[in-house]
């Protein structure tokens, strides 16, 4: 798995399947269950650190074959599917004059995975434009769910435990120009560009936001920015909130760094910083 997300780590999957409709997704589903063979969803494999094991059973990977992108140049609405990946999004409403996805457009994962969590940046959430979602839910039937039923909060919505999967989803924009929403555009890439190491493989900020204060600070008044190494996972010299892989990290590395950054946050600074990176998978086997 480790050609199939941003950390460039992880082991194999036993099936690795890219769905081109939510039928396709719904047939995999069952036939798993009816199977009783382990099923596993996979978006841009951007916010997830798979194990050196790798994954048993199926991966569903929403991707480019599920990343239709349609616009309603009255309404001002976006319908989108869930494999497609934030920034197509975003540029997409501004080729089509249309605004409130800017803050996307720096984002690398999918609009599945940025519905799941409330994926925000530089001022604006998925919350913010989030009309209606299609989901599959744990008994592979469809189901819609309405922007007040999902319950954002900061990282989290109501779809989390329920094992429902993101099929498609409903955005509500509105007229701008397409001059300044691109003008938003590049401030965006050159701030993020700026501040974060984009130059290696990672997984973006690793820890949530802790409440009124910021986790790449924690860490970097912890001592740890550009210092703290495991194997080849390193907290980023650029961005303390960031661990990057530098060439050879296993996710053993990153994993174990992630509780040495913890450990040492939590002694030095009394706060407890969450993860907000997806584990998935086991570890090898033992020799």
């Amino acid at each position: 798995m480790c050609d199939h997300t941003s950390f460039r780590v992880g082991g194999p999957a036993d099936v690795l399947a890219d769905p081109s409709a939510p039928e396709h997704v719904r047939l995999l589903k069952s036939f798993a269950l009816q199977a009783k063979v382990p099923f596993a969803l996979l978006g841009a494999g951007t916010n997830v650190l798979v194990r050196d094991g790798g994954i048993r059973g199926i991966v569903c990977r929403l991707g480019p074959a599920m990343g239709r992108i349609e616009v309603d140049h009255v309404s001002h609405r976006m319908s989108v599917q869930a494999g497609a990946l934030l920034r197509q999004v975003s540029l997409r409403a501004a080729e089509s004059g249309i605004s409130g996805m800017e803050w996307a457009v720096g984002i690398p994962g999918n609009v599945g995975g940025a519905v799941f969590m409330n994926a925000g940046a530089h001022g604006g959430t998925m919350a913010d434009v989030v009309v209606s979602v299609t989901t599959l839910t744990c008994q592979c039937e469809f189901r819609t769910w309405q922007a007040s039923e999902l319950a954002f909060g900061y990282r989290e919505s109501a779809l989390q435990g329920t094992g429902d999967i993101v099929l498609e989803a409903t955005l509500q924009l509105e007229p701008g120009s397409r001059e300044a929403i691109e003008r938003r555009h590049q401030e965006i890439l050159e701030s993020r560009r700026q501040a974060q190491p984009l130059d290696l493989p990672s997984a973006g900020s690793v820890f949530k936001r802790p409440p009124g204060d910021y986790a790449g600070r924690l860490i970097e008044a912890a001592g740890l920015k550009g210092r703290a190494r495991v194997g080849g996972a390193v907290v980023s010299e650029k961005h303390a909130g960031f661990i990057v892989n530098t060439g050879g990290a296993t996710a053993a590395d990153v994993l174990a760094l992630i509780e040495l950054v913890q450990r040492t946050v939590r002694e030095r600074m009394g706060v407890e910083l969450e993860p907000e990176v997806r584990v998935m998978g086991d570890d090898p086997a033992p020799l």
